[in-house]
């Protein structure tokens, strides 16, 4: 499985979009539970047909070109596919000095924005990125070491984790978070999306609140026929409050104006609106309550 795909890896950005795109579409018309919650997503946040269409191709080009974005070569830079607009935004938010928090929804090609800017920032200050682990025993190197380049580091979505995120911001780093993923019960509160609760991660609220970092946004747009991205930043739309139920709104509304921007790159099957999980055992517990 590993052998394949590295090979993957190999192939041209273009291709493997390509054979996304045709995965994206059998996948949608073989499962009729994944298209009822992608149109039933959809429909909810006000979105014509029209413009979620894309999604379904887009939803496959993520999957196909992660092989390019985990296991191409250390030594391969990923800047010549990714273009910045507003990178000022960042620049200014890394002067400041105490440090940086960056979200960004399951839009676009998030995997590519750490990589994207621990080459373009890493030198000045690195970035950590917020992952969980794969449950299966195969993949969990893989997953872990692939979100692991120079100035890149994953901090698990554990405990030790949530530490390791805290000290990077009070150091004047960056750090990485996708808020609009449902996290486990106890590490959330209910919030409106598109207008309806969703049970939304307190955890950005909280590391802002303790360490006083600068909150921004940012996404990679997909670029057709393989061109490769282009990464925007935006400062917080407004004053994130100190109550959890309100920031966590606060934060999806801001999602929301993302996602409005490119609604055929957002990933609408994805279950957001899901009951939490289970809260998980010993590390992950009462993460966001850390203080160091």
């Amino acid at each position: 499985m590993l052998t394949l795909f590295r090979w993957f890896s190999r192939l041209p950005l273009g291709v493997l979009h390509a054979i996304g795109a045709l995965l994206g579409w059998i996948t949608y018309a073989a499962s009729p539970t994944y298209r009822r919650r992608l149109k039933a997503n959809a429909e909810l946040a006000g979105v014509p047909e029209a413009a979620w269409r894309g999604a379904v191709a887009s939803a496959g080009r993520m999957v196909a070109e992660i092989p390019f974005l985990w296991a191409r070569p250390t030594d391969t830079p990923i800047l010549p596919k990714v273009r910045f607009e507003h990178e000022d935004v960042l620049a200014d938010a890394l002067a400041q000095g105490k440090g940086v928090l960056l979200l960004t929804p399951h839009m676009g090609c998030f995997e590519v924005t750490a990589q994207a800017i621990a080459e373009r920032f890493g030198a000045i200050k690195p970035i950590t990125v917020l992952y969980r682990p794969a449950r299966q025993a195969i993949l969990k190197d893989l997953v872990r070491t692939s979100r692991e380049r120079q100035h890149l580091m994953a901090a698990p979505a554990t405990l030790s984790g949530v530490r390791q995120m805290i000290r990077a911001l009070r150091k004047g780093e960056m750090v990485g978070l996708l808020p609009d993923q449902v996290p486990p019960e106890g590490m959330g509160v209910w919030a409106p999306f598109f207008g309806k609760p969703a049970y939304t991660m307190t955890l950005a609220s909280r590391l802002v609140q303790q360490t006083g970092a600068v909150l921004l946004l940012t996404w990679g747009e997909r670029l057709p026929g393989g061109a490769g991205y282009v990464q925007r930043f935006y400062p917080f739309p407004e004053p994130l409050p100190a109550d959890a139920a309100e920031s966590a709104a606060a934060i999806n509304r801001a999602m929301e104006g993302l996602i409005r921007q490119r609604p055929s790159q957002y990933l609408w099957g994805y279950h957001r609106y899901k009951a939490p999980r289970a809260q998980l055992a010993a590390d992950d517990g009462a993460a966001v309550n850390v203080k160091e």
